[in-house]
């Protein structure tokens, strides 16, 4: 008899491990799923309870860990990330999210169903926001992410920030597996079903009718990338004809009502201070345009700077990438100080992975800015992903964002999250111009801060102090 209850727990916990693995697998990820997401982690909930502590705990690991595999290519052979740290990024959150199970299944045991509820979410937010603070990664694969197609969930985000979103995921399957446990007595199952349904409808009513509000104002905006290879110097005959190319996708631009024009990341490798060709089509089109280069201009320094030419100005307003690439841009020293455009609409200047940071989108946020102008270099397979990214930091700060990667997507994206036109330069060059609305937005969590996450983690205090108290 216990052998064949030992084999059939064993069945359980193989189908239960494979199916969340499948889930988490399509749900996050480079370019995932956003239904899967919301199921991944029900099969391990469902069997915590069912199995001993160490096989939940197993289970749980072992299922995002498989799950996660299918970035190993992007990490290794795209990035060239090394194959420890590549372990370290598919392990740890398998361990964080064994752990979430853990708790949960030690307050579900214990009767207190309600709690239960609470602990994966909780828990997994407290584990998310630290990684995001301690990661040279930021927010890289944070779990939001996968919602990005779903634009009236991702509303939350501009009072929470990222982190209700993944606590409003976690939530809802958690409420699911407790309903399934026939142990918990029908009115806690039925407080938690009806808890998590107020909170999705909460969080979606107030979606809807953010998306509601009309913009006060558009710009017309340019997005140019054109298909190189490597980084010519300007003053060599590759990086010559590449301005006078360039040059000539501004103008084609501007001659569409192209107010802005912005091209990629470290374009070119240049000790000048200046570009002429574009400051002179900026003042003669009364275009704002922005380019990004490897600058080499200062004795012994080299930045990875994008410079923004302004009708009129003698020499470019520019910006130095914040956040580098570990290993990959170590040759570049980082910036300290953020811009922004004189004039209205208020335009700050960013760069590829600085839009991965929370950071970022602050220090726009208490400018107030309206728009953010962000050249990007990205590697074909992550565009969706990356550009996704720079597009949520838009929604919680309350600005639009324009950006235009090397091998990955050009993207205009209002302070909704709502992605107004797109292009992909994966594998070749693309260019598009569109009318991207602004409006005057200051939201709840560009004035709070990261509120939410402590509040998880004062919760989680509590959950562990109930979960420690002995039983009589």
């Amino acid at each position: 008899m216990a052998s064949k209850l030992e084999h059939n727990a064993l069945l359980k916990g193989l189908l239960a491990t494979a199916l969340s693995a499948i889930a988490w697998w399509f749900g996050n990820g480079v370019q995932p799923l956003w239904w899967a997401a919301w199921l991944a982690p029900l099969p391990i909930l469902w069997l915590a309870p069912r199995v001993p502590a160490s096989g939940a705990a197993w289970a749980a690991l072992v299922a995002y860990a498989l799950g996660m595999l299918h970035v190993w290519g992007y990490l290794h052979d795209a990035i060239g990330i090394p194959l420890t740290f590549i372990a370290y990024a598919v392990v740890t959150p398998g361990i964080a999210l064994a752990l979430c199970v853990l708790l949960y299944r030690r307050l579900l045991l214990r009767g207190n169903a309600l709690a239960a509820m609470g602990a994966v979410p909780v828990l997994w937010v407290v584990l998310e926001y630290v990684g995001s603070r301690v990661s040279p990664h930021g927010t890289f694969f944070n779990l939001s992410y996968s919602q990005m197609d779903v634009v009236p969930v991702i509303q939350i985000a501009a009072i929470t920030g990222i982190w209700g979103i993944s606590f409003l995921l976690l939530l809802m399957p958690t409420a699911l597996a407790i309903v399934a446990t026939p142990r918990i007595t029908r009115g806690k199952r039925a407080a938690a079903a009806a808890i998590a349904l107020v909170c999705l409808g909460a969080a979606l009513l107030y979606g809807s009718y953010r998306l509601r509000e009309p913009s006060t104002s558009s710009l017309r905006i340019g997005l140019v990338s054109l298909e190189q290879r490597g980084q010519p110097a300007l003053d060599s005959a590759d990086g010559q004809a590449l301005v006078a190319h360039y040059a000539d996708a501004v103008q084609r631009l501007a001659q569409q009502g192209a107010q802005v024009v912005v091209m990629p990341e470290a374009s070119l490798v240049t000790s000048q201070d200046t570009i002429p060709e574009f400051a002179q089509l900026a003042t003669q089109h009364h275009v704002v345009v922005d380019f990004g280069v490897d600058y080499r201009g200062e004795q012994g320094v080299e930045r990875n700077m994008s410079m923004a030419f302004q009708p009129g100005a003698p020499l470019p307003l520019t910006y130095s990438k914040h956040h580098l690439i570990p290993g990959f841009e170590a040759k570049y020293t980082p910036g300290r100080e953020y811009q922004m455009l004189e004039g209205l609409p208020r335009i700050g200047l960013g760069i590829c992975k600085d839009m991965d940071f929370t950071d970022t989108g602050f220090a726009y946020g208490h400018r107030r800015a309206q728009l953010l102008l962000a050249p990007a270099w990205d590697f074909d397979i992550d565009g969706w992903l990356h550009s996704r990214m720079a597009v949520m930091r838009g929604v919680e700060q309350g600005f639009a964002i324009a950006r235009v990667a090397r091998r990955g997507r050009l993207t205009l994206s209002d302070d909704r999250g709502r992605v107004i036109a797109e292009a992909t330069s994966e594998g070749n060059g693309a260019e598009l111009v569109g009318d991207l609305p602004l409006r005057e937005t200051h939201t709840l969590y560009a004035r709070w801060g990261d509120w939410f996450a402590w509040l998880n983690g004062g919760a989680l205090l509590a959950l562990i102090g109930l979960a420690s108290i002995r039983r009589r």
